[in-house]
């Protein structure tokens, strides 16, 4: 069975988890963490410095070794905030490339969210109702609301423990100006939140991140007695480290007073004073102010009465993206689908596309794909890519009729889609982009961001759409019906006609009957019935 390995670059600290493919299952086979603080000097100065680039690859190799021992078939490598907004990305990236061999990619602040979803909802007990779910990371916070694993609103906020260290404490402990500057900037930051997100009902609240694990620990300690704090080190036991002692209680959680006392608290203390509280220590102890200012200010304005925490993350949601994508019988595929084509659905709403205009098109394009497989020979993920061309290939009319699908290119290409990597996003746009007169071609600029080994794949993609396309060139009448017959040398392709018969849908298929014989080297017949 295979083995995958998701690395999380983020702006605190750089994680690894590998995981083998069990009866459609993911079991894990190795956890490591690694605090590098990629995005300090990122938020001070808008690059990453030397020192932090070089401790990062400094840690990538290591798990590079451990992924070398498990004998990976997958690594997926994705990096978020910092890596996002710093002006030098490029040379970090291409640095990690050259001393892995490791592509990058960095992802956006949803996608980022949404991928921690699919962790937390495909493996943490209770995330299958109705919940909230906040990951506080080292540059942005996203705060998630799910039903029975369906993300309904999620925004990206930048209140990073890292980034809010950076920008507003320096001092230590902080003063009262930047105190106040603190809290007027995550209470700016947490309205536009619930203007989105509104006053959430749910019954569960998961907090993900290792400030979260600390915030709970650190406000559950602060509210027990002296002897209920001793007795729980005893049975937690005294050298242990805080991540061991967070594996061993089953649940750990914090409620909303213990959590405000605990953050106004902190910013009086030093960060000396801040690693002696019991669940911190000296690491966390340098961010952990500004991130417990965030919990404690989003659970009272939400009035949430608490949080429990999750230790599952980003590279959770990476690994099940990953399976996914491997097996279709897993229910991670499942939500992978809905996610992706309920993003497909945002877009054609957002930019006017009524897409029961389109359907007919969309399930032309899917007909096309199953029955000439033999023809096109295109990888199993282009039927989905397919079909979300087919549904979004009008949106550029939104901006101008004309040249409407240089357009559509460009918004698919940088649009957020839910389950959408840049790359896909990209392939999508690409034959979504030629649907007129002009070709794919090498150099042209919506072909240049898909990899060269998958210029092919989008030609023949582009094709089927044509085909497509011209099968529903009447949409006032019921769509065509069409057999295909595949041979050697020729495809017949047999139009049953609706009503008004099917003289233009005929005539628009032998238009594309060169190009067709030019890609798949057969001749393309149509046939009336």
């Amino acid at each position: 069975m295979p083995t995958f390995a998701a690395i999380d670059i983020g702006s605190n600290s750089c994680r690894l988890a590998i995981a083998s493919v069990q009866q459609h299952r993911l079991k894990t086979l190795v956890e490591d963490r690694e605090v590098t603080r990629l995005g300090e000097s990122v938020f001070e100065t808008g690059v990453i410095s030397p020192e932090a680039m070089a401790n990062t690859i400094k840690a990538l190799k290591r798990f590079q070794k451990e992924v070398q021992a498990q004998v990976v078939d997958k690594v997926r490598v994705v990096a978020t905030s910092a890596v996002r907004e710093a002006r030098n990305s490029e040379a970090f990236r291409a640095w990690v490339k050259s001393a892995t061999g490791w592509t990058v990619e960095v992802i956006s602040g949803l996608e980022e969210g949404r991928l921690i979803h699919l962790g937390v909802a495909t493996h943490e007990p209770g995330a299958q109702g109705r919940c909230l779910l906040i990951d506080l990371g080292g540059g942005s916070c996203e705060v998630t609301v799910s039903d029975h694993g369906r993300i309904q609103q999620m925004v990206s906020l930048p209140l990073g423990a890292v980034r809010l260290q950076s920008e507003f404490l320096r001092v230590d402990p902080p003063g009262k100006e930047d105190i106040a500057r603190l809290r007027k900037f995550i209470d700016r930051e947490l309205g536009r939140a619930q203007r989105k997100l509104g006053q959430p009902k749910v019954g569960l609240v998961i907090a993900t991140s290792g400030t979260a694990a600390a915030v709970a620990e650190a406000s559950n300690s602060l509210e027990m007695g002296l002897e209920k704090r001793r007795n729980a080190r005893a049975v937690i036991g005294k050298s242990a480290a805080r991540k061991t002692a967070v594996k061993r209680i089953k649940i750990l959680a914090a409620e909303t007073g213990a959590v405000r006392k605990l953050a106004d608290r902190l910013l009086k203390l030093n960060n000396e004073q801040r690693a002696a509280v019991a669940g911190i220590g000296p690491r966390r102890s340098e961010i952990i102010s500004g991130g417990a200012q965030v919990f404690a200010s989003l659970l009272e304005r939400m009035h949430l009465k608490g949080f429990r925490y999750s230790r599952l993350g980003l590279r959770d949601g990476v690994l099940a993206q990953m399976l996914a994508d491997a097996d279709v019988r897993t229910s991670a595929h499942r939500t992978m689908e809905a996610e992706r084509w309920e993003g497909v659905l945002e877009v054609c709403r957002r930019y006017g596309v009524d897409p029961r205009k389109v359907e007919p098109e969309r399930e032309h394009s899917v007909q096309l794909f199953d029955q000439l497989q033999a023809v096109h020979q295109l990888p199993p993920e282009y039927r989905l890519w397919l079909q979300a061309a087919a549904m979004m290939q009008e949106v550029g009319k939104y901006m101008n009729h004309q040249g409407h699908n240089r357009h559509t290119q460009y918004i698919i290409a940088h649009s957020e889609i839910f389950g959408f990597s840049p790359v896909q996003r990209a392939i999508v746009a690409a034959i979504a982009r030629y649907m007129g007169k002009s070709r794919p071609e090498p150099m042209e600029r919506p072909m240049r961001y898909v990899p060269v080994e998958e210029h092919a794949h989008v030609e023949r993609a582009v094709v089927l759409l044509r085909l497509a396309e011209a099968l529903n060139q009447d949409r006032a009448t019921a769509a065509v019906r069409v057999r295909t017959r595949v041979y050697p040398k020729r495809v017949v392709l047999e139009l049953i006609p609706a009503r008004g018969g099917a003289e233009l849908e005929q005539w628009s298929l032998k238009k594309e009957a060169p190009y067709f014989r030019e890609v798949f080297q057969r001749e393309l017949l149509i046939e009336v019935a």
